[in-house]
């Protein structure tokens, strides 16, 4: 698959299928793998966070989850770059594992929620075997291993695991368990919430516009303002002055 670059990330450039279809073929093959969905929010972090960047350099695949990426990337030489929300990747992904009769299992967000979310996707997918489901403690930003999770893990034979504690700490938490887990994990922010109801996703023209930051910014303002209008401001800044520079003094 191709790879564009932005703000020094490698970003994947591939449809939505062809991403969900890499992962179950990792999940076969008993591979320990990690995915990252890369939006405004996290390349900005990483920008200024190298053992982040590293994190995301490391991955089996980055895909954009958030228009500013796809427009980049298009502009960029890459008509075909398609938005791959982890919403979306999700459910893509489970459809395929319950017809093939691969493992999943979940990690992150609240007990309440996880059993809205199992509810809800075996309703849509009565043949999926969910085999781990786990709302951790709270973690700090950079988790360690924790070795009775990788045990929990290895042992419910789980081979897929969406990953939903938020960026930069999943992306660290999945880093750190990786290597000990013959799993594919994929980091997918505030997947859970929208499949299991518990948090309305916007409409899908406002998806497509890229407006879904404003939906969500205009639900949930106190929490959510900050990190949208200053990393959104943060991002275009950083773009705009990496071109600028290429121009110049390249």
């Amino acid at each position: 698959m191709k790879k564009g670059r932005i703000l020094n990330s490698s970003i994947t450039v591939a449809t939505p299928s062809k991403v969900s279809q890499a992962i179950l073929v990792n999940a076969t093959k008993d591979e320990s793998a990690y995915v990252c969905l890369a939006n405004v929010h996290m390349l900005v972090i990483a920008a200024r966070n190298g053992e982040l960047r590293n994190i995301i350099q490391k991955a089996n695949l980055v895909a954009p989850d958030g228009m500013p990426l796809i427009w980049l990337l298009k502009r960029r030489g890459f008509p075909e770059a398609e938005r791959i929300p982890g919403t979306d990747l999700t459910l893509k992904v489970c459809e395929t594992a319950a017809r093939e009769g691969i493992a999943v299992g979940f990690y992150g967000s609240t007990t309440e929620t996880l059993d809205a979310l199992r509810k809800s996707l075996l309703h849509r997918f009565p043949q999926l075997n969910i085999t781990f489901c786990e709302s951790p403690p709270l973690l700090p930003e950079k988790p360690e291993v924790d070795r009775r999770v990788v045990d929990r893990l290895i042992t419910s034979g789980t081979k897929i695991v969406f990953v939903g504690l938020g960026c930069p700490k999943q992306e660290f938490w999945m880093a750190a368990h990786s290597p000990h887990v013959p799993a594919v994990l994929i980091g997918v922010g505030a997947a859970f919430d929208f499949i299991a109801g518990t948090i309305k996703r916007a409409p899908l023209w406002m998806q497509k516009g890229g407006l879904e930051w404003f939906y969500r910014l205009c639900r949930e303002p106190r929490r959510l303002w900050k990190r949208y209008f200053l990393m959104n401001t943060l991002f275009f800044w950083m773009v705009i002055k990496q071109a600028v520079s290429r121009k110049f003094f390249v």
